[in-house]
């Protein structure tokens, strides 16, 4: 399949600081002819017939009314975060385009922070770690700092 029969795909642009991350366009490029913004801004005429989906990546490109009057074809819009906040769904669903997502996307990473985050707060170990940069001074007279509870056990439960 040619890269002119692959359906059409808008983004903002490849690389910058706002722009698809290379690994990821070349990924795209497998299944869709990508088009930049400033590709589509430059030549609407023709580039609006080919754009059958938007990819938003860090929100962006903004998806407002003006576009997706200015897309006849477009069929879907691939948002790749997790949720769709920024996104005006009923308006996009006035133009018959659905909405897509990726759910579940950093479901594993949230958990890691979220466990830290109690080990952490457990443990007082952001208190610890702010009282070692007072110095030994500090500590003078003070017999013990308490790190937390004694057995850590008595907080983990579900786990």
């Amino acid at each position: 399949m040619g890269e002119e029969e692959l359906p059409g795909v808008l983004i903002l642009d490849i690389g910058g600081t706002h722009g698809v991350l290379e690994d990821l366009a070349a990924l795209l490029k497998k299944h869709f002819h990508l088009i930049t913004m400033k590709e589509f801004l430059g030549n609407k005429e023709e580039t609006s017939k080919k754009i059958q989906s938007v990819f938003v990546f860090e929100c962006r490109p903004t998806i407002d009314r003006e576009l997706l009057e200015s897309l006849p074809h477009l069929k879907v819009i691939g948002n790749s975060g997790v949720g769709v906040d920024h996104l005006d769904l009923k308006m996009i669903s006035s133009f018959g385009v659905k909405v897509t997502n990726t759910p579940h996307a950093v479901a594993d990473p949230t958990a890691d922070i979220g466990m830290a985050l109690m080990l952490a707060s457990a443990r007082r170990l952001v208190e610890g770690n702010a009282l070692n940069f007072l110095g030994p001074s500090y500590f003078f007279g003070i017999p013990h700092f308490s790190c937390g509870r004694d057995h850590l056990s008595e907080l983990i439960f579900g786990m």
